[in-house]
């Protein structure tokens, strides 16, 4: 039985959302967003996979929700605010985790801090409690090159979150892992979830059940089609999947369920045909 929830303000919206590379049609009046979860057991933070064939414009999207690259039309905003979204806003993290070699893991997150326009205290207090929170404490005065892949992914997520207060993207962060270290992500991105209630996770990647795993979303990204059949250029949400109303959200050991397979069949039926 799902825990009771309810959802409230609006942190992420996307308007409209249209891009033309070359002249080919890659996003096409794109509109979605993300709401507050709130439980009343505890903080809930949001967690949405995004799915799509290669070449479908997830990177492109990607760009654009981080306020990297501007659209041709449409707006993105953050916030309960509804603020436009601007370069630093939100943080991401890419696959391979990319930190100043020559630097320990907190002049990592002070450099982050100071590009955000941090002063030098602020800065050392907040990388300080970002180290304790991720259980990086005792790894401070390391250097990257010390540490693990799991390790290194937790220093890029606390990198970000001295940027960006709430929102992260995180993009293919199951590639090329084994079985183990996907568990090790996956109760990585529950731990950023559930610190704080507006904390907002879009995680881009192919892997189908790990998203499941993890999300209370899955969105797939896909062209419509026309009366023929034949895909329309630039993509759309053509799928949105909800995970808690499903009983699959928020819990540990649901990939032996019935329901898990029976998903994870659903989505890759559709996602064969985007």
């Amino acid at each position: 039985m799902t825990t009771a929830y309810e959802y409230r303000e609006t942190l992420l919206k996307v308007t409209g959302v249209s891009l033309i590379l070359g002249g080919q049609q890659i996003l096409r009046d794109l509109s979605f967003e993300i709401r507050n979860i709130h439980r009343p057991t505890q903080n809930q933070g949001q967690v949405v996979a995004l799915l799509g064939p290669s070449g479908m414009g997830k990177t492109r999207l990607f760009h654009i929700l981080a306020g990297l690259d501007p659209p041709d039309t449409g707006t993105v905003q953050v916030g309960p605010e509804g603020k436009p979204v601007q370069r630093g806003m939100v943080g991401v993290v890419a696959q391979s985790y990319p930190l100043f070699e020559h630097r320990t893991v907190l002049g990592n997150l002070l450099i982050a801090g100071r590009r955000a326009g941090l002063a030098t205290d602020q800065a050392r207090a907040k990388a300080n409690g970002l180290l304790q929170r991720f259980n990086l404490g005792a790894h401070g005065g390391k250097y990257p090159a010390q540490l693990s892949g799991g390790m290194r992914q937790r220093v890029a997520i606390s990198q970000q979150f001295m940027c960006s207060e709430h929102f992260l993207l995180m993009d293919e962060p199951f590639s090329g892992l084994d079985c183990v270290a996907i568990d090790e992500v996956i109760k990585l991105i529950g731990e950023v979830s559930t610190s704080d209630e507006l904390n907002t996770t879009v995680v881009v990647t192919h892997d189908i059940a790990a998203a499941i795993e993890i999300a209370d979303h899955i969105w797939l990204l896909g062209r419509d089609r026309d009366a023929g059949g034949n895909p329309v250029p630039g993509a759309r949400i053509q799928a949105n999947f909800d995970l808690i109303e499903r009983g699959l959200a928020w819990r540990d050991g649901i990939s032996g369920e019935p329901a898990f397979h029976e998903l994870l069949q659903e989505v890759r039926t559709r996602f064969a045909t985007l």
